[in-house]
């Protein structure tokens, strides 16, 4: 089988379900932006970080794996069996969330990237997780987005942050406060 395939040269790919669409309608924006952050958790897997951690990452690139084939399908055509997304995946990350936080200082400010490059890489695939909240949003307003996809991204950013403060503490990096500076009269 070769990788091209020469279909989509004028501009257009197909869904899951045969709908041919251009490459720059929302759905393909949607789940293509979910394949760019698990591109760059994947990244974040290859740093020196907690085995754990890359484990619980690895498992977060299935779920994304997951929400890009929900994405990619026509709702109106598919007749495919598409994995599914369970509120346990959700639950999984806000105990994940949870547990991490009970080693973490009180938050008091808000934090700018940086640091290290594994908690970058963290504060981007959060910004990358934002747009593609963002994207599935726009996109449940004119189709059908599981509501599970939109909650699930939501709490991902979440844990990217946290993930990111506890990178933080476990390599004892101060985190980087922003200190607003005040006009003085």
């Amino acid at each position: 089988m070769k990788i091209y395939t020469k279909t989509g040269d004028k501009g257009f790919t197909s869904l899951i379900g045969g709908t041919r669409v251009p490459k720059h309608h929302l759905r393909i924006e949607s789940y293509g932006t979910i394949d760019e952050l698990n591109s760059y958790i994947g990244l974040l897997c290859d740093q020196d970080i907690a085995a754990h951690d890359k484990d619980f990452l690895k498992e977060i690139q299935d779920r994304l794996f997951t929400i890009g084939a929900l994405l990619a399908s026509d709702p109106e055509k598919s007749k495919m069996t598409i994995p599914d997304l369970y509120i346990a995946d959700i639950e999984a990350l806000e105990n994940e969330i949870d547990q991490i936080n009970t080693l973490l200082p009180e938050l008091k400010h808000f934090i700018l990237p940086g640091g290290s490059t594994a908690i970058s890489y963290c504060h981007i695939g959060r910004c990358v997780c934002r747009r593609a909240e963002r994207l599935a949003v726009h996109l449940a307003e004119e189709s059908e987005v599981e509501a599970k996809v939109i909650i699930y991204l939501n709490r991902l950013s979440d844990y990217l942050f946290t993930l990111a403060r506890k990178l933080s503490n476990d390599n004892k990096i101060p985190e980087n406060q922003w200190i607003p500076r005040i006009k003085k009269n």
